[in-house]
């Protein structure tokens, strides 16, 4: 199992899960993606889609700059 990171926090919807869901087909099973990301529709709409793909929202916390959060997603 590894760990990955991806910054979407200049991306705006729907390209944020696209770039997720992108990078999510490139790890193994049981890897985890941690997506630094803004709040609003991207907090709202990458754990959700996620989640509906079929990947595993372990966790999701405020990150150390303003308005960004950290969203761990397993494959």
């Amino acid at each position: 199992m590894a760990n990955y990171k991806l910054d979407i926090t200049k991306e705006h919807c729907p390209m944020t899960f696209v770039k997720t869901k992108i990078e999510l087909s490139k790890l193994k099973s049981g890897d985890i993606l941690e997506v630094l990301l803004s709040e609003g529709e991207p907090l709202e709409n990458v754990p959700r889609s996620s989640t509906e793909q079929g990947f595993k929202v372990l966790s999701i916390t405020e990150a150390a700059v303003k308005g960004t959060h950290l969203v761990q997603i397993q494959k």
